[in-house]
């Protein structure tokens, strides 16, 4: 029997049907969509793709050929729920930045891709920082490497060396050379100190300075065991030096208002002598449009000591910003070929390009980075063991009272002992 018009046009639609559904399948790429023989891998950051180590994982990408990646920005305060929300929905992407001391219940769940294991099945192990390495394992509690140090970072005071040899100063290795030295920028009518206090967590890094001199580098780890109480009198003494410090003026008027880049303009235009900061800086100190005082007219020194203190002038606090984690459940050998390429040569292009250091070996150093750059990388590279920031074994609550405090202590809301009782108040209710 012959089949009608209608049933022979019907036929063609449904294998047309059928080809164009098999012909994108065959098409479609490992990871997502891309151009043929491509993966496409998914990225949230806390930069754009041309910022910082965002910029430098993307140009080896690029380099590379075979991958491509989609790079989602999401502010930094709320880059934290974000990756939670994704989470609980068990829809991690292939890589994102995160709280590099808050990935304990990542970890725990087997959501993310153990690094060291898979460096060293990559062959790429030995491109990491050893003392890198040792701070990651830190901050995950010691459960192992499970971040990778896309910025490594060491902290300390950066000061104008033309306004200390104006005033016949010297480099300061007490706290108390340091103080002097700001009653001298005073009398000059020159602020001592550039703070970025809205952004809070330069004040508590002050703090963290004078009781790590006082007790030792391992202070926070103490508290957090619960071996050193953060109501002892070290503490108490820490909190009130940076509560008179700014009603002296050294952090100039209005310091809860000044922000990140407020702060570091007012340092490299001149118009304060020193700069508590991380050595992720370097990227406004060497950046002439910004930097007017010149790189060559920037100095470091570590924190100082404190008379009768444990604390030694090698030990630096060290910070690796935002880290890079993966997902277990995205990776796979596609994904560890483009890992190869890319974190074999990240630390030679972040230093090139950026002029970042990392927590990956620079085998090439580039001729024309500054020699502010170099010799801080030479710091970075002689560090065995770092120590934590003030926050660095807090939880997320902890973390909020603590530098909510520290502004607090600043505009005399707060006393030192009652912001330290909130905190050891707050410490108490997380190990619950």
């Amino acid at each position: 029997m012959k089949k009608s018009a209608l049933s022979i046009l019907l036929s063609i639609v449904l294998l047309f049907s059928i080809v164009g559904c098999s012909s994108q399948n065959n098409d479609s790429s490992s990871s997502g969509d891309g151009e043929e023989g491509t993966q496409t891998l998914k990225f949230i950051s806390e930069d754009t793709a041309d910022e910082s180590d965002a910029s430098v994982v993307m140009d080896l990408t690029e380099e590379y050929g075979k991958t491509n990646i989609e790079i989602e920005t999401v502010l930094q305060a709320n880059l934290m729920q974000k990756i939670q929300l994704l989470t609980a929905s068990n829809d991690l992407p292939e890589l994102f930045k995160f709280e590099s001391n808050q990935l304990g219940d990542l970890i725990d769940n087997d959501q993310l891709l153990d690094l060291e294991k898979t460096f060293t099945d990559l062959g790429i192990y030995d491109k990491l920082n050893p003392g890198a390495v040792n701070l990651l394992k830190t901050l995950s509690g010691d459960r192992g490497l499970y971040t990778l140090p896309v910025e490594l970072n060491i902290e300390g005071f950066w000061y104008n060396k033309k306004l200390f040899e104006e005033n016949n100063l010297e480099v300061p290795t007490t706290w108390d050379e340091m103080l002097a030295a700001s009653e001298v920028f005073m009398e000059k009518g020159i602020q001592p100190f550039a703070v970025a206090g809205k952004e809070k967590w330069p004040i508590t890094r002050l703090i963290n300075g004078y009781v790590m001199r006082l007790y030792g580098a391992d202070v926070m780890e103490r508290v957090s065991k619960g071996e050193l109480s953060i109501t002892d009198e070290g503490f108490i003494e820490a909190a009130t030096l940076v509560q008179d410090m700014n009603a002296k003026g050294y952090f100039g008027e209005g310091v809860n208002t000044i922000d990140y880049d407020t702060a570091s303009n007012t340092f490299l235009q001149g118009n304060a002598a020193m700069y508590y900061m991380g050595s992720w800086a370097l990227n406004e100190f060497n950046d002439e449009n910004l930097n007017k005082i010149g790189v060559d007219n920037v100095g470091f020194f570590n924190i100082p000591l404190v008379e009768g203190g444990k604390g030694t002038l090698d030990e630096y606090s060290m910070n690796a910003g935002l880290t890079l984690s993966f997902s277990k459940d995205k990776y796979n050998e596609e994904v560890g070929e483009w890992m190869k390429h890319v974190f074999s040569n990240y630390g030679d292009k972040a230093i090139a390009e950026r002029g970042l250091i990392s927590g990956f070996k620079v085998e090439n150093m580039p001729e024309n980075v500054s020699e502010l750059t170099k010799t801080t990388l030479e710091k970075v590279n002689e560090i065995e063991n770092g120590a934590l920031w003030f926050e660095g074994y807090f939880d997320p609550k902890t973390k909020t009272v603590s530098e909510d405090g520290a502004q607090n202590l600043l505009n005399e809301g707060t006393t030192p002992e009652e912001y330290m009782s909130k905190l050891e108040e707050s410490l108490k209710n997380a190990s619950k």
